[in-house]
């Protein structure tokens, strides 16, 4: 499987601007520009787009780690914080966090916990990312 996005770039990198596009068309031509992704203005920008990837991803494999066990979540809700930082060998996403609430009937606390992070650690964008990636996770009743 194969999955593809482009991206569009016109002019220096402080006054330009871009777009980024999905052959999906769930997204096409969302402008992106130096702001968006350094001075926080409205706008999307790629680490947004990582941590939506990430929190879509996660959610996902939560849910089949609790297929396994029979146990069918009602809803399951998680934000993803990318972390980009300017180091020495210059900007570097260091780190996400998890934020997860989820209403599991029959799910015990031990139960949940173990499915995160097993989810966590195996969902396939948790593997792609060289970043530590950190989590918050709430099972809430009822």
């Amino acid at each position: 499987m194969e999955r593809k996005a482009t991206a569009v770039w016109k002019g220096s990198i402080r006054e330009g601007a871009g777009s980024i596009s999905t052959d999906s068309g769930t997204l096409k031509e969302a402008p992106y520009s130096f702001v968006t992704r350094f001075e926080n203005s409205p706008g999307t920008n790629p680490e947004e787009l990582i941590a939506a990837a990430h929190a879509g991803c996660f959610t996902m494999a939560l849910s089949a780690q609790f297929a396994t066990l029979r146990l069918t979540p009602e809803q399951i809700q998680t934000t993803a914080a990318v972390t980009l930082e300017k180091l020495d060998p210059g900007w570097t996403v260091t780190k996400i966090h998890l934020d997860v609430k989820a209403r599991v009937p029959g799910a015990s606390p031990e139960v949940f916990e173990n499915a995160a992070n097993s989810a966590k650690t195996n969902c396939p964008i948790s593997r792609l990312l060289n970043a530590t990636i950190t989590m918050t996770a709430k099972l809430e009743n009822g």
